[in-house]
């Protein structure tokens, strides 16, 4: 039996002359997880131990939007063979093919028609394959996505990017979220944004920051949701938990960034824990987001 705890969601208000909510816009749910490297020697939670597990946990969440880190090319086989009702798209950040781990995204294929797609470095030069960033310690990628979502046809087209920070490297993870950014204003221009990701820094570091914080006085093209829908820090954000079900306290390094012309409707941290075991050494993060009109004119 899988118990789930869910921290209370509010929703954004809405100010006169923004984008309105959309009654009959659907909405969208979107989950992050760190998925832990399937190679990892971790005894009673290791991967072949838990895969179902995991899947079980996405399962339950049922995301219309799905981005995993440290997804070891025969783990992203796996969910796509267990996940029916999505897409898998991702490479590996060694090769670009299937060496090395992946920030690997699904998408629910009945739903979203994918326009195209495409991956970069978090590098300064991130066209190039496997290239390694600043100070960080191993190769970094962005995996991302254009979507057509067909139950919505006028709400328009989606960006759906998805990352996962070095683990060390602190002027990497400044950069990257800058390049992210960056890249945000590039691929998703004309298009509604969610962003997903590890980033391996908590709310009070510079890559939060980075990609959430106005710049020269022009606003960041996402808003951390979890924040809009809980504007009260708590101590017991964590989500790293080292497979521990009560770690609950520490940084929230899993993030989900979604532009303006979203309704963030809910935001939250699972805790899903089963015989006293989480599905990964991560907490999923997990938000609704529903399309926003513009205002009528007078």
């Amino acid at each position: 039996m899988i118990s789930v705890l869910l921290f209370a969601s509010l929703s954004i208000s809405r100010f006169q002359g923004e984008p309105r909510p959309s009654d009959e816009a659907p909405s969208v749910r979107v989950m992050s997880f760190n998925m832990r490297y399937g190679t990892a020697q971790d005894g009673e939670d290791s991967w072949p131990k838990r895969r179902d597990f995991l899947v079980d946990t996405i399962r339950y969440v049922d995301p219309d939007l799905l981005g995993t880190q440290e997804t070891l090319a025969d783990q992203r086989d796996f969910l796509a063979a267990k996940l029916t009702d999505h897409e898998a798209w991702g490479v590996g950040r060694d090769d670009g093919a299937r060496e090395g781990e992946m920030a690997a995204l699904f998408y629910r294929k009945s739903r979203f028609e994918m326009v195209e797609g495409g991956n970069f470095w978090l590098s300064p030069t991130p066209e190039t394959v496997g290239s390694k960033g600043w100070d960080a310690a191993l190769p970094r990628i962005a995996s991302w996505v254009v979507l057509k979502d067909r139950r919505s046809p006028d709400s328009g087209e989606i960006l759906f990017l998805n990352t996962h920070f070095d683990h060390r490297g602190r002027t990497a993870r400044r950069e990257a979220a800058s390049l992210i950014r960056s890249k945000l204003g590039e691929l998703g221009r004309g298009r509604r944004l969610v962003v997903t990701g590890d980033f391996n820094a908590g709310e009070s570091d510079p890559p939060h920051a980075a990609l959430f914080s106005d710049l020269d006085g022009r606003r960041s093209p996402v808003v951390d949701v979890y924040r809009v829908a809980h504007p009260d820090r708590s101590p017991d954000e964590g989500t790293f938990n080292g497979f521990k079900p009560n770690s609950v306290r520490g940084a929230r390094i899993d993030w989900i960034g979604a532009s303006r012309d979203w309704e963030v409707v809910d935001a939250a941290i699972d805790r899903t824990v089963r015989e006293g075991r989480t599905p990964s050494d991560h907490f999923a993060v997990t938000a609704t987001l529903r399309p926003r009109v513009e205002p009528s004119r007078p």
